[in-house]
């Protein structure tokens, strides 16, 4: 069987998300960020080209690793201004039938309780089409502007996201049964009391005594995705999520990350191949090649090599801009984001990155590999990404604001379909139903489906305990 292509558009509520310096464009729309027609409209495109997902990335605080201050990353836009993911999802649901939605939000900064209220509420709305990517945050900036005196360590935030995890397993899958709802409207009863549970639970500063307001959604949990790169982020990765986002700028990079996150579910006694893992990259593709090549030349005068470079340290949590151009990019471990200097300077033997290179690669689409030609070209080119590196499917940036993604719709999506590795229909069903044809809800062996209660008894699930 012809091994099938998933897409997902990837975006932020923002301005410059992984193209600063194309915000100068006349044509460029990223701007209209802040106005409801915008996204609508993006929703609607996707659904057109038949993507799976659109997946939005967040941010909590401000580059200010760059020169020691903010002021890099406002002049140039680099992901800030930024507003909230999450509210964008119920206007782009109404619009929308079939496309999914993944949000990115962060267990570092509130309580457990709220996050799982407000999914559960977003599924709700969006009839089952919501997915959550789980992360830990990695900007100093932000735990100050939230008030803490700064990042908890990097292997920390990951123990204490388990336990996270844990209390929006007990509160999604355990707190009400199957058949709790009852709606009799005859007797008057909403819900049995004997079917709804209270949850209580403690970890260091998690803390939770309480029954769960909210009604299971139609997939109780919403579909998992996490980005973690790092040994620590990928057992995190291995023993929760159900889809994996990775980013490396060459394929040999791509194939070790893929590799690792592999061996890791393996280790978690889970089947390899039940995950899907998404690569970062970005489409630059037109009716002919020469347009399309001659776009990315255009691009590539555009990029602000001071965003670029601001992008980069925020993720690194190294300050860039202390090193010369030419200076050898080598790895070091950082409290921030580990895997994001780790694409450039460990996971490709082959290759010595300098200051330069790296700032100007991720100039254009962040840490993922880019594609730029016609349809057939860039077809070849995803087919080849896929049979090298064993990933399932591409989180595909935008450069240019819609644009690039109508042209992915209108020249490379056909182009797919033809040779047969993409969707001409949708499945039916919530997200989770779509992506893995297996129901609409957490499946053993994921350790979620382990809390749900399927009697009035108690569920005896040892607590984590520090």
């Amino acid at each position: 069987m012809t091994r099938q292509i998933r897409l997902n558009a990837f975006t932020m509520n923002c301005v410059a998300h992984l193209a600063p310096g194309q915000w100068t464009n006349p044509e460029d729309q990223s701007a209209a960020y802040v106005h409801t027609h915008h996204w609508v409209a993006l929703a609607q495109l996707l659904e057109a080209g038949k993507f799976d997902a659109l997946f939005l990335g967040d941010i909590i605080g401000i580059y200010d690793v760059a020169g020691g201050a903010p002021d890099a990353a406002l002049r140039t836009a680099a992901q800030v201004p930024m507003n909230d993911p999450a509210p964008l999802i119920p206007l782009m649901a109404h619009a929308t039938k079939h496309l999914g939605f993944g949000v990115t939000l962060s267990v570092s900064y509130e309580h457990p309780y709220l996050l799982a209220r407000r999914l559960t509420t977003l599924d709700h709305l969006s009839q089952g089409r919501v997915a959550w990517n789980i992360v830990t945050s990695y900007l100093d900036s932000g735990a100050k502007s939230l008030g803490q005196d700064g990042l908890r360590a990097h292997d920390a935030r990951y123990d204490r996201a388990d336990a996270y995890l844990d209390i929006c397993y007990r509160l999604w899958e355990g707190a009400w049964e199957d058949g709790a709802v009852v709606r009799n409207r005859e007797t008057g009863v909403y819900a049995d009391p004997a079917r709804v549970h209270r949850t209580t639970y403690q970890y260091d500063d998690l803390r939770i005594d309480g029954v769960f307001q909210c009604e299971p959604s139609p997939q109780r949990t919403p579909l998992l995705f996490q980005a973690g790169g790092s040994d620590r982020g990928s057992r995190f990765a291995a023993r929760h999520a159900e889809c994996i986002f990775v980013g490396a700028p060459t394929r040999e990079g791509l194939r070790r990350t893929v590799a690792k996150l592999r061996d890791a579910l393996r280790a978690e006694g889970r089947d390899p191949d039940s995950v899907l893992i998404f690569a970062m990259f970005t489409v630059i593709v037109d009716d002919t090649a020469e347009k399309a090549h001659a776009r990315h030349a255009a691009y590539r005068e555009r990029v602000s090599y001071e965003g670029a470079l601001t992008l980069l340290s925020g993720w690194t949590g190294i300050d860039l801009s202390r090193y010369a151009p030419d200076d050898t990019l080598d790895y070091v471990d950082t409290n921030a984001g580990q895997s994001a200097l780790a694409s450039f300077s460990k996971l490709d033997p082959n290759k010595t990155w300098t200051v330069r290179d790296a700032v100007e690669f991720v100039g254009i689409g962040g840490r993922g590999g880019v594609a730029v030609g016609d349809a057939q070209q860039v077809a070849d080119e995803l087919q080849a990404w896929m049979a090298d590196t064993g990933i399932d499917g591409f989180n595909l940036a935008s450069v240019e604001m819609p644009r690039t993604f109508q042209d992915i719709v209108t020249h490379l999506v056909p182009e797919l379909q033809r040779r047969g590795v993409y969707k001409t229909a949708y499945a039916e069903g919530t997200l989770r139903d779509k992506f893995f044809h297996a129901g609409p809800t957490l499946r053993a062996p994921h350790v979620g489906s382990s809390f749900r209660r399927t009697s009035p008894a108690s569920v005896d699930i040892p607590a984590l305990t520090k």
